[in-house]
């Protein structure tokens, strides 16, 4: 599974030099139709894993002992054991990533996804992309956990039997299986109670690492959010499965009452899977099974490949339950697990006739339920779980991609988090009945859905956040793009819904439908806006003073320059508050252009009303939590009293719960100000302004979005679509400024670095 797309859109591509992620935008800023795509890598380790079996010297000794033993049983096979000789020698190098795993959202230091990479040859690493272009290696679990097997002396518990010694070759090759990882998976985000030194207790989140061993065994590593290193390292338990030679993991997790279940899938290259209990200790709301399920017994020589656990809403049952899909050579196992009154109910089949070859890749869309799964002669089949009376049954329809990319070979597949794009990697096929001399690996992106129904998708939408459907959001930004206007039904829709519920997700979306409208208005620069130009020297050298020019070398100058400032301002990032007057002064020069002058206009308008109502609803948040945590006439540091002022300065506004609210703020503030200082000249920084602050003497300092206070200081934060900026928090910040410091853009809900 070379392939895996997370819940905050990035998609991590395994090669043999390092994990390219692939990070998909849905850009206001840019009036391209294509795709837009930011890539990052994790680069491979230089130096080779070698995992700790015993003390250096010994296990030196050891491989000497094993590679120049007269038993060709021992020799041959220590020497052609990557496990035992990652760094190869004669043989090739095991470079690169085999797989990689990405964990829910909201689990690093910035509230995304953390990346759990394997390298071929098995070190187990963490990594994080906290400062925007630049992976971090958080912790490296392999060592960590050679580490505690080494002072366990190899033993999971004290009960068990003395280990034989490091010099007899089983003992060997058992130290080397209980700690080389196959696969691993994230469980979903779980809360734990923390006791504090007063004895309260508080709500700490949680998240769960599992990683399967060559030896059937589980380790369970439990870290606190955010995960920050070593230090974020609660716990790690060690399960043992009893499946022999096992090949692949996935967590299952069931509500039932209000009641969470958990447990860990496992499956077998020799065909049976069954779920294993996990007791999860000190976790709120979670229980577990009594003793293990078995899903499938037969040792029918079937590896499963790979298993995926879904969960869905029985209509006839009328309750919650799990679906298991398992890809068993070129068949698609599945299982549906419900729990009744009897107690739990398993139901399993098989799905067959949908591929030739075996099944390389297979991937799943948890919104619905739908299955995609792909061979390598460039197959790919969408599998639609229908339910029944008894148990369920499935639909499923071909996609032939050699109709879209022609006769290719395929590798992997990974579907986008809401259903919208299918990624997958191809690679040429045969052609007049040849192979490729070379292989090109790419990554292609598929659409799964229309226009229409991601529109619906994202009206209807219950996570109400245009960060975490960015692959929806896309396909609305292509189609305004193409047809240059909102359509009505989505138009009409979306007034629909901001009269009835008032949402602040629905006024986002408005203002992502405006700004892409006004970005399709734009004109398309006609030159590559980076490059430098050549005429720049000659306009400096014409306005220079002192130098002497002709009526016609003026003429020339100006012209040149006119048409420079047109291409920086249609190229670059617009931002709407300063470039629309130019754009407008440019392009009303040509007669009939005064339509679309006036559109822009209009759209520009409406573009500022959006962003004021948001700005005024964010601020009445920052006032509730002002009034919910300030004494009679305390400094929060937060311009209060600006703030306020600012929301009622405009006439129009009327807002009885505003009023209230400040009207309760300033009765607690009793006639005092606090008002910000310039930290240049002392002065008093006026709020007149929700982007910046400006003295009387002119220093600008930039405001942060979230609290309103100045960022006084060279280091900040950003959106990551750059819309607004935010301050740091610093450690004299009271835990809720620090709280609303946490929070997302207002304007697209992006995460902030």
């Amino acid at each position: 599974e070379p392939l895996a797309w997370s819940e905050d859109h990035r998609v991590s591509v395994s090669t043999a030099r390092s994990i390219a992620v692939l990070e998909q935008l849905s850009d206001v800023h840019s009036g391209g139709q294509d795709m837009v795509i930011h890539r990052t890598a994790v680069p491979a380790p230089a130096a080779a894993c070698m995992l700790k079996v015993g003390p250096k010297k010994e296990v030196a000794e050891c491989k000497e002992k094993f590679a120049s033993s007269v038993d060709p049983t021992v020799s041959q096979t220590f020497m052609l054991d990557r496990v035992f000789n990652p760094e190869g020698k004669s043989l090739t190098p095991m470079r690169g990533f085999k797989y990689s795993s990405w964990s829910p959202l909201g689990c690093d230091a910035n509230g995304r996804c953390l990346l759990a990479a394997l390298t071929m040859d098995n070190r187990l690493t963490i990594h994080a992309n906290l400062n925007r272009l630049q992976w971090v290696q958080l912790v490296d679990l392999t060592e960590l956990y050679g580490e505690r097997l080494f002072e366990a002396s190899y033993k999971l518990c004290k009960a068990d039997t003395p280990c034989g010694e490091l010099g007899d070759f089983p003992e060997f090759q058992r130290r080397h299986s209980m700690q080389t990882p196959v696969r691993m998976e994230w469980s979903g985000i779980c809360t734990t109670q923390q006791v504090k030194h007063n004895n309260e207790c508080r709500d700490v989140g949680s998240v769960l690492l599992a990683v399967l061993f060559e030896n059937g065994n589980i380790a369970v590593w439990q870290f606190q959010l955010p995960f920050l290193g070593k230090e974020s390292i609660t716990s790690c338990n060690t399960i043992e499965s009893g499946i022999s030679s096992p090949s692949v993991l996935s967590w299952w997790e069931y509500e039932h009452n209000n009641r969470k279940m958990s447990g860990l899938i496992v499956g077998s290259a020799y065909g049976p899977v069954k779920i294993i209990p996990v007791n999860l200790k000190a976790v709120k709301g979670y229980f577990t099974l009594r003793q293990p399920v078995v899903l499938w017994q037969e040792m029918d020589q079937l590896p499963v490949h790979s298993i995926k656990c879904i969960p869905l809403y029985h209509p006839y049952q009328k309750c919650s339950c799990s679906l298991v899909v398992a890809a068993r050579g070129p068949y698609v196992f599945w299982c549906l697990l419900l729990i009744s009154k009897a107690g739990l109910n398993v139901h399993n089949s098989h799905v067959t006739g949908l591929h030739s070859l075996p099944i390389v890749s297979m991937t799943a869309d948890k919104q619905n339920g739908t299955v995609y799964t792909c061979s390598s002669d460039g197959k790919v089949r969408q599998l639609i779980p229908i339910f029944t009376d008894v148990a369920l049954k499935f639909e499923h329809q071909l996609i032939k991609l050699s109709e879209v990319f022609g006769s290719v070979r395929t590798h992997g597949i990974a579907v986008s988090p809401c259903g919208a794009y299918l990624a997958v990697i191809t690679t040429e096929g045969m052609a007049n009945g040849l192979h490729p001399v070379n292989k090109n690996y790419q990554v292609q992106f598929v659409t799964l859905k229309t226009f229409e129904e991601a529109a619906a998708q994202l009206l209807e939408s219950s996570v109400q956040n245009l960060f975490r459907q960015v692959d929806l959001t896309d396909l609305v930004r292509w189609k305004i793009l193409k047809d240059k206007h909102i359509p009505q039904f989505l138009q009409e829709a979306l007034d629909k819904k901001i009269e009835s519920c008032g949402s602040t997700y629905f006024w986002r979306f408005k203002l992502f439908l405006l700004r892409i409208l006004y970005q399709s208005m734009q004109k398309a620069p006609t030159e590559v806006t980076w490059r430098p130009s050549h005429e720049d020297a000659k306009i400096l050298i014409s306005d220079s003073p002192g130098m002497g020019s002709t009526e016609d070398d003026q003429e020339e100058g100006t012209s040149k320059q006119a048409s420079k400032q047109s291409l920086g301002d249609t190229g670059k990032g617009v931002d709407i508050d300063d470039t629309a007057e130019d754009s407008l002064h440019q392009s009303s020069d040509t007669g009939g252009r005064e339509p679309m002058v006036e559109k822009l206009l209009e759209i520009q308008a409406q573009i500022e009303a959006v962003e004021m109502h948001l700005t005024r609803e964010h601020m009445k948040r920052v006032l509730g939590e002002v009034y919910l945590h300030t004494w009679i006439t305390e400094n929060t540091s937060i311009p209060t009293r600006g703030v306020c002022d600012f929301l009622m300065s405009d006439d129009g506004y009327d807002d009885r719960t505003a009023r209230v609210l400040i009207g309760h703020i300033l009765k607690k503030m009793n006639k005092q100000t606090f008002p910000e200082h310039c930290s240049l000249c002392k002065e008093i920084l006026p709020f007149t302004d929700r982007k910046q602050a400006v003295c009387s003497n002119g220093h600008i300092w930039l405001r942060c979005f979230l609290t309103y206070q100045s960022c006084q200081s060279l280091v900040y934060r950003r959106c990551l679509l750059h819309d607004s900026i935010a301050r740091h928090p610093t450690p004299e910040d009271p835990e809720w400024i620090k709280r609303l410091l946490q929070g997302p853009c207002t304007f697209c809900d992006s995460p902030v670095f």
